[in-house]
């Protein structure tokens, strides 16, 4: 007898924490948990910064701040929501790499440094160089809006795509997110 629930590809859990511990607040650990669901649900292979963009969305009230209204962020969800169930912008099987963000192959910033394995190119960068943000203002770990100004600077991920498609432009995003109070 077959068994009427389909099966979900399984991957081994890693260890979250010692994956990035020390880099990201305890909020962005969570929103990579969340980034990590949500790409097994999908049945896609790697996290993808659309994968982070989504999570970022819906758990970070300073990221939902950021956009200009609510429409705009209506906008951004609905094609993200469209994305995991299938419709709108495709992308399940093939891996995110937009090529204008170097992979980070060594930790870059101290206290990152992902796996190679189950992220995007394009994720991995942007992670890291959230870490780097953060430093370079004087914050020992890297917030939600440090990773969404690193989503925005590229032009070619995944998460920029349904930015633009939502009607967002990424350079004013990201000039809203210095202008955030604790950010400059």
């Amino acid at each position: 007898m077959q068994n009427p629930t389909p099966r979900i590809p399984q991957q081994p859990a890693p260890n979250h924490r010692a994956e990035y511990d020390g880099g990201l607040t305890d909020e962005l650990a969570a929103v990579v948990t969340s980034a990590r669901r949500r790409a097994l649900r999908d049945g896609d292979r790697q996290i993808d910064t659309a994968h982070l963009l989504h999570s970022l969305i819906e758990s970070d009230p300073a990221v939902r701040a950021a956009f200009d209204g609510g429409p705009q962020l209506a906008r951004v969800l609905g094609y993200l929501v469209q994305r995991s169930i299938g419709y709108g912008l495709r992308w399940q099987g093939a891996v995110e790499d937009s090529g204008t963000v170097p992979l980070v192959t060594d930790a870059g910033a101290e206290g990152w440094s992902p796996s190679a394995e189950g992220w995007s190119p394009s994720a991995a960068s942007a992670m890291a160089d959230a870490v780097r943000r953060a430093q370079a203002y004087g914050r020992e770990r890297a917030g939600g809006l440090d990773l969404l100004a690193a989503l925005a600077a590229d032009r070619e991920s995944r998460a920029v795509k349904v930015l633009a498609r939502a009607g967002v432009d990424p350079a004013l995003l990201a000039d809203r997110i210095v202008e955030a109070p604790g950010q400059a």
